[in-house]
């Protein structure tokens, strides 16, 4: 069983900043790309920001300059450092664990995190 915690999230004003992190816990060998998504009420759920194994990170034009994705390899934990926070960022954060290896199965496979609320308002 594995599974990915995030935390962070909360209410924010415009302008501010969060940090979001995400942890993966199981019978995990590696994982390739870990990424954190975000859906808003009423709109489909996107790709903020991704991060390879290596360190190879890949960002939504919307984010770019003011989100930071950075990785630990050894805590299987991802984190998202948000800046210059507007109310369009309001969204459920969602962590996605891509192609998990699990030893156990012998076979790679994806998973996300529970959700984490981010509200940003005056």
């Amino acid at each position: 069983q594995v599974r990915a915690v995030e935390s962070g999230g909360g209410l924010v004003q415009p302008g501010g900043s969060l940090r979001l992190s995400c942890v993966a816990s199981g019978d995990i060998f590696m994982i390739d790309t870990m990424a954190w998504y975000r859906q808003a009420p009423g709109k489909q759920r996107e790709l903020v920001a991704e991060i390879t194994s290596s360190g190879i990170a890949n960002y939504a034009e919307s984010v770019k300059g003011r989100f930071t994705i950075s990785r630990d390899n050894t805590k299987n934990a991802i984190y998202l450092q948000m800046g210059s926070l507007q109310p369009e960022d309001t969204a459920i954060y969602y962590c996605h664990l891509e192609d998990v290896y699990l030893p156990s199965v012998g076979d790679a496979k994806n998973f996300w995190g529970q959700g984490t609320q981010v509200t940003i308002a005056s």
